[in-house]
């Protein structure tokens, strides 16, 4: 069976773009592979965290997952630091890769600004420790959005020049995933950015932890233009608010915005809110619910964590030592 690997910021507020952009995806591949789901703390620490306030985010962040209908017992979830193959593999790839393939990460780029010189080193090789937690398991598969191609593509680099330089055939060349009719959902507010936690208006995302009034209520704030619903997706060019709303519908209700605005075109942006309303709440309640009741028993979480950090060793610990052998390391 194909092994997938993801892995997610422990840094709290889950959003709609996180739930239809990844979440989703993710417990719908449940059934069809063998899942790793990762809460990459060790990613997070690449900048400035809060200890307490990363702890409360991790254990936030997995109590979502498991409301989402990710299930910890038909899958591996854990966070990252619950498993040290992974810090060791990524200094292997830190020996592997090379400076220019670094350089051209935009991310970096985008993350540091112009402060570089004052950005950890952590940050600029964190790539780096991206493709050490798919390959130290020996992942088939990423699921991705579309910010994350570069950094599959040095993934596959480093597979490829790892077994070229020791004249094996050890790591399989990773297939990205990009799943769903809404892999962007945009801000609430403004239909050119994405949707961010860090946007300083509340209204601009809904949360997995938003209570169904609230649900509703940023939904009817929501922008949009005067104009009526086109039949079309043409008629949505230049429209960035109509053409977010209608893509949360159509991810909602599994169709494409071609297929829902043959169904909807023609109709005023407050009717088809209601119907979004109502499929929203629909969804996202029971979830913001649960996790809220998950987030409360931290025991069962961090039990859940552990639990899955073990199921990783497991997968993990053979291909360590295979990779140890390669590179020349005396076994323990």
């Amino acid at each position: 069976m194909n092994r997938i690997f993801s892995g997610i910021q422990p840094t709290g507020n889950l959003h709609l773009g996180n739930y239809l952009g990844a979440i989703r995806n993710w417990v719908d591949l449940q059934g069809d592979y063998e899942c790793l789901y990762c809460i990459v703390d060790l990613h997070a620490i690449t900048v400035w965290q809060d200890p307490a306030e990363l702890l409360a985010s991790t254990r936030e962040v997995t109590a979502g997952l498991i409301a989402a209908g990710i299930d910890p017992e038909k899958n591996i979830l854990f966070n990252q630091s619950q498993n040290p193959d992974h810090a060791s593999l990524a200094w292997i790839f830190n020996c592997v890769a090379r400076l220019g393939w670094l350089n051209r990460m935009t991310q970096f780029k985008e993350k540091a600004g112009k402060h570089r010189e004052n950005a950890s080193v952590g940050l600029y090789a964190y790539p780096n420790l991206m493709a050490a937690d798919i390959l130290a398991y020996k992942g088939t598969h990423v699921p991705v959005g579309d910010d994350q191609k570069q950094h599959l593509e040095l993934c596959r680099d480093i597979a490829q020049k790892f077994n070229s330089d020791f004249d094996v055939d050890c790591f399989p060349l990773v297939e990205p995933m990009i799943l769903g009719p809404a892999t962007r959902v945009m801000s609430l507010r403004d239909g050119r950015n994405k949707m961010s936690k860090s946007d300083p208006s509340e209204y601009s995302r809904i949360n997995l932890t938003d209570g169904r009034e609230d649900i509703a209520l940023k939904i009817r704030k929501a922008k949009t233009d005067p104009d009526a619903l086109p039949s079309e997706v043409a008629g949505l060019e230049g429209r960035p608010e109509a053409a977010n709303l209608v893509s949360i519908y159509s991810s909602f209700i599994s169709k494409s915005p071609e297929e829902t605005l043959a169904e909807v075109g023609g109709r005023q942006f407050s009717e088809f809110k209601r119907d979004l309303t109502e499929l929203a709440v629909s969804v996202l309640g029971p979830i913001g619910e649960e996790m809220q009741r998950l987030v409360d028993d931290s025991d069962y979480i961090d039990g859940i964590l552990r639990q899955g950090g073990t199921k990783a060793r497991v997968i993990s610990g053979p291909i360590m030592r295979e990779i140890q052998e390669i590179v020349g390391f005396v076994q323990p």
